[in-house]
Order: structure tokens, then C-alpha cells, then sequence
């Protein structure tokens, strides 16, 4: 499964009324730590299938990373049945991400 833009029009439908777990990354085009979990988030995004996974760059949607509390990116949010169910700061490796879900 490959991930989805998420933005403040589809996060409703796409987290919050979501079947699945979602794994959003919170990120911005000009952080270096995002340019080096972009590429470990996609990888896991192809080998997790009941898991759906989602980027929200902070600075196209300052509302969701406010409302989120997402201070520094960054920032691994799980949400299951609409809930937030963990957060995590700083890049993460593949296993990291799969503890992170359960895996």
C-alpha cells in the first residue's frame, strides 16, 4: 500500500473514520531528518498491508499539527478508531516502525 496525502479536507474520511490503524507522518520539505524517514516510511508503507499510512507535510496544514500537538518533525502519530493511540518524535528505522505498530 503506498501512502496517502493527507490534508485537513480528507483527514476525517481518511484517519478518524478509518477501518485500519493509520500511521501519519508529519513532516515539512525542508527538514532533514523527514528527507531521511521519507524513504523508511514508504518501505514500510509496501511491506505493512493492514496498516494505512498517511503524510501531512506541517506546513501546508498547521491546523492538524497544532491541533496534534506536533512540535518537532519528524513526528510518527498511531491512530486507531479515530484515537491517538501513540506519537513518536525523530526518525525511526523500519523495526522501530514495526514496534511502534505492534509488529
Amino acid at each position: 500500500m503506498s501512502e496517502i496525502k493527507i490534508n485537513q479536507s480528507n483527514f476525517e474520511a481518511e484517519v478518524l473514520n478509518s477501518d485500519k490503524p493509520v500511521l501519519i507522518d508529519f513532516w515539512a520539505d525542508w527538514c532533514g531528518p523527514c528527507k531521511m524517514q521519507g524513504p523508511i516510511f514508504e518501505q514500510a508503507s509496501d511491506e505493512i498491508q493492514d496498516v494505512k499510512f498517511g503524510k501531512v507535510n506541517v506546513d501546508e496544514n498547521p491546523d492538524l499539527a497544532r491541533k496534534y500537538g506536533v512540535m518537532s518533525i519528524p513526528n510518527l502519530v498511531l491512530f486507531e478508531k479515530g484515537q491517538v493511540k501513540k506519537q513518536e518524535v525523530g526518525v525511526h528505522d523500519i523495526d522501530a516502525i514495526y514496534d511502534l505498530l505492534g509488529k
